[in-house]
């Protein structure tokens, strides 16, 4: 699709972004698993297994790499696998610039950013989403972007 028949389609209604949510944390959390697990392999082969009775910890460092990988993992299907992750793609949703083109990086990673603290807030950026009359999200707005429902 090109970005002018992308521009003119419907932004996505709450719950589907949701659901979309919810299938992707499932992706992100065994992505998640699996670098602490190569973070955690990586501190013993270097330091020794820690005492017995303590638990190994990721530090800030290993933290910082979690979230860059997180953001970089979702801001590359956004980029480059047309504009959608695997939840997006169940729910037929997409994520486009104002423009309907695909979003810069910089909008990929302030809405990395921007969207998990509006969820932290109570939700408060989603359910804005229930009052605007384009069906936007807060980290929608601020990072000058749309979430669109594709056609069947």
């Amino acid at each position: 699709m090109n970005p002018s028949s992308l521009s003119v389609l419907p932004n996505a209604k709450l719950w589907k972004r949701l659901f979309a949510i919810i299938y992707d944390t499932l992706i992100l959390m065994a992505v998640a698993m699996a670098y602490g697990a190569a973070v955690t392999a990586v501190q013993v082969a270097l330091n020794g297994a820690p005492e017995p009775g303590t638990r190994a910890e990721m530090g800030p460092l290993g933290f910082a790499g979690l979230v860059i990988l997180l953001i970089a993992m979702c801001s590359f299907f956004w980029r480059h696998r047309g504009g959608q992750t695997l939840g997006m793609k169940a729910w037929r949703l997409r994520l486009i610039d104002n423009n309907g083109a695909a979003p810069s990086w910089g909008q990929c990673i302030a809405r990395c950013l921007l969207g998990p603290i509006m969820l932290g807030l109570a939700g408060v950026g989603y359910w804005y989403s229930l009052l605007d009359k384009e069906s936007r999200c807060i980290h929608d707005i601020l990072s000058g972007t749309r979430m669109v429902q594709l056609p069947k």
